[in-house]
Parts: structure tokens; sequence; C-alpha cells
């Protein structure tokens, strides 16, 4: 049995600055391969720089005629970077979650929480360090609360991205995303709940 996984959100599921295989939603499914259910990739309509309201303007029309059968959703951090208000951001997290639950029901869908960039050596081009990674967490909060209450997994991995301060194995070339690495390390938490969910 094969399921038909798509990736929703921005850079962070896109894999900017890292090799395809070293994106964290193709490591999953490498993970994940020794078990039925299999995982298929089938798309990743993530986008580098993309807000939460540019999901729902490009990657959710894209959805229906991909059949997917399981979705993940990463998205956050551009709204920080872009000022967007933490209830637009909410109210946008809301309509995409509303359309997911729609189109493959509660138990086919994980959240995976924004990494704080901000400790990257290049995490001082995008806004003062302290206001953003406060933004981060808020938005993180927002993302974590609203797919919780609706009885989606949420996997946690910001204090996982806080490790880059100290590793810089944990950063890619451009000084400023996640390496594979630590998409790895994501991973190691990301496949234990999506191995619960099939």
């Amino acid at each position: 049995m094969t399921l038909r996984f798509v990736a929703l959100g921005d850079s962070y599921s896109i894999g900017t600055a890292v090799a395809k295989p070293e994106r964290w939603p193709d490591q999953l499914v490498d993970r994940l391969a020794g078990a039925p259910p299999r995982l298929e990739l089938v798309a990743n309509l993530a986008v580098n720089g993309y807000t939460s309201g540019d999901v729902i303007r490009d990657e959710l029309p894209a959805l229906p005629a991909l059949h997917p059968e399981l979705i993940s959703l990463l998205v956050g951090v551009n709204d920080v970077v872009q000022g967007v208000p933490a209830e637009t951001f909410a109210a946008n997290v809301r309509s995409v979650l509303d359309a997911i639950v729609g189109l493959v029901g509660v138990h086919r869908i994980v959240v995976v929480t924004t990494p704080d960039y901000t400790v990257t050596p290049r995490g001082a081009d995008y806004g003062d360090p302290v206001l953003q990674a406060a933004a981060i967490r808020a938005n993180n909060a927002i993302l974590a609360g609203l797919a919780a209450a609706d009885g989606i997994a949420v996997v946690d991995i910001h204090d996982l991205s806080l490790e880059a301060l100290d590793d810089r194995s944990l950063v890619a070339e451009d000084g400023l995303h996640p390496s594979g690495a630590q998409y790895a390390r994501w991973v190691d938490r990301i496949a234990p709940v999506v191995e619960r969910l099939l």
C-alpha cells in the first residue's frame, strides 16, 4: 500500500540551500520506506519566501488534483519577516487547516513548527533577532494551538533549531537555512508521529 504525501509551506519544506534528498519530506519518505504503508511524495508545493496567505493563494488550489492522502504543513516564518499581524496569520492558518482537513481528515495531517533562524550566521539580516525570535515563538503557538485543538498532530522542532547556535553543521551553506543534518534531526521526531498516523 502506498499513500500519497504532499508537503505545504515555505523554504523549510522545499529545502532551500540543500539538495533534494536532504529536504525533510524526502528524508521522511526514505526513513519510513521499510514498513507499509509506504509514503510517496507526489508533490512538494512549498515555495521559498511564502507566507500563510501565499499558501492559501497558490498551494491549496493545487491539492485536489494531487489526491493527497497525507499532508504536512509548515508555515509562519515569512509572516514574521513580512510583518503579517498575528490575527491575520491565525485566520490564514484556520483557513488552511479547514481546507486540508476537508481533503484528508484530521488524522492524515502533520503540522511542523517553524525553526528559529535568528541563531544562524545570517539571522540578523532579517530583523532584530530578539523581536523576530519572539514572533516566531508566537506564530508557532498559534499554529500549534489551532492544529492541536482540531486533533491534528503537531511536531515541535523549534528547540532543535536552537542547537544551530553552537553547531554550525546544522546550518546550510547559505548561512540561514537548516542543513540536511538538521532536517535529519527533525525527521527523528516527525517519523514516529507519522507512523502512528498511518
